[in-house]
């Protein structure tokens, strides 16, 4: 899939709010600091369409980016942010959930794993609700550049091995890089794919 353009629409405090119409939806979801706004930067072709901060947690709201005109990418919050207060955790939670839950529109939610770390009890607390919930969705281990390849092929075979224990069908996954562009063609195709039905 080429992308010939890519336009911020809208963000949005509550699924109620997000855009109306039926293009389809593709989310991106992962636990703060985990490298969502460059990963979407990077997929896009687009420097500075998603913030990227060294402030993990800068993502409150639901963003709407409009993908050549026909589909949407969904920038969800980052979960997991421990300096946010409790209140302001839970509306997060609210907000997320309402989205998956209850967007129609949402053809895939890409859950972000950083790929240096040990599976994290957060993670996969997460991604059991999305499959108790029937969410259709998939694996994306960024920060691919940060280990070498041997390092990095233990690592995510040793994710996936977590997660057979409880999955007797692993959900797709994709193994990426913000900096070398790993992963953009595969992640796009697979966008493509769901879209072409």
């Amino acid at each position: 899939m080429l992308i010939k353009s890519a336009e911020y629409t809208i963000s949005s405090a509550r699924v109620d709010q997000c855009p109306a119409g039926e293009l389809p939806e593709f989310a991106f979801i992962g636990r703060s600091n985990v490298g969502k706004s460059s990963l979407i930067n990077m997929l896009t072709g687009r420097a500075g369409l998603a913030k990227t901060s060294a402030t993990p947690g800068k993502t409150i709201l639901i963003n709407h980016f409009l993908i050549n005109k026909e589909w949407y990418l969904v920038d969800l919050p980052g979960y997991g942010y421990a300096k946010r207060g409790q209140q302001q955790r839970d509306e997060l939670q609210r907000m997320i959930t309402g989205y998956i839950l209850r967007r129609e529109q949402m053809m895939n939610l890409f859950l972000l794993i950083d790929a240096r770390h040990e599976p994290q009890r957060i993670d996969m607390e997460f991604i059991e609700w999305l499959g108790e919930n029937g969410i259709p969705f998939s694996i994306v281990f960024t920060k691919a550049d940060k280990l070498s390849k041997g390092k990095l092929a233990g690592n995510i075979k040793h994710y996936l091995s977590e997660l057979s224990k409880q999955w007797e069908e692993l959900p797709p996954h994709f193994i990426t890089s913000s900096e070398t562009k790993q992963g953009k063609e595969e992640v796009l195709s697979y966008i493509e794919s769901i879209i072409q039905g």
